[in-house]
């Protein structure tokens, strides 16, 4: 089964792992399609998707997700292909806020490709809520993007990650969030030709 996004990018979907936070953000339009729970966070994000790769490496991951940004509408998907660690913080012992202390990462990790007809952004991931987005470096927030993109890189494996957006990152994201979230899978499902 052969899908307009799989050809473009050069990859058999039966050899493609979609990667989801939660259920809810896959629903059942994704019942037929190999794919990984990860829960919500960063430490989750990076076992869930380890243990996934060692039982079966992916030719391609696909991360799919909601996100909250000050920057684009609710409802619209942003492709990420920069990523941002966003509550890496040690300031305090002379590091620059976002920067992993004595490692070769870059504050702003590139790796991802890109989906014609798709806005990209920057992603600031974290183990947080956001709810009062206020700097430059990045324009979209989620919990694990960073991380699946990190294990991705060190593995060498192609890496696609779509946000769907939510909510606006502000005082109303988890009002938003609940409301929105159960909406991504046919947004994707749509952007992915399914």
């Amino acid at each position: 089964m052969n899908r307009p996004f799989t050809t473009a990018l050069g990859h058999d979907i039966q050899e493609t792992l979609f990667c989801f936070a939660l259920e809810s953000e896959a629903g059942e339009l994704f019942s037929n399609y190999r794919k990984v729970f990860t829960g919500i966070g960063k430490v989750g994000a990076t076992y869930a998707l380890s243990k996934a790769i060692a039982d079966r490496r992916p030719q391609l991951i696909v991360n799919l997700g909601s996100a909250g940004s000050a920057r684009f509408s609710r409802g619209t998907i942003v492709c990420c292909r920069k990523f941002v660690q966003r509550d890496m913080d040690v300031r305090g012992l002379g590091f620059d806020r976002y920067q992993t202390p004595l490692s070769n990462t870059p504050v702003v990790l590139e790796y991802g490709l890109s989906l014609d007809g798709l806005t990209e952004g920057i992603c600031g991931s974290g183990d947080s809520f956001e709810m009062a987005h206020q700097t430059d470096i990045y324009d979209v927030v989620d919990m694990e993007a960073y991380a699946l993109a990190w294990v991705a890189k060190q593995e060498n494996i192609p890496f696609l990650s779509l946000k769907y957006i939510t909510d606006g990152a502000n005082d109303n994201a988890a009002e938003d969030w609940e409301t929105q979230v159960h909406q991504t899978s046919l947004a994707f499902s749509e952007a992915l030709g399914f």
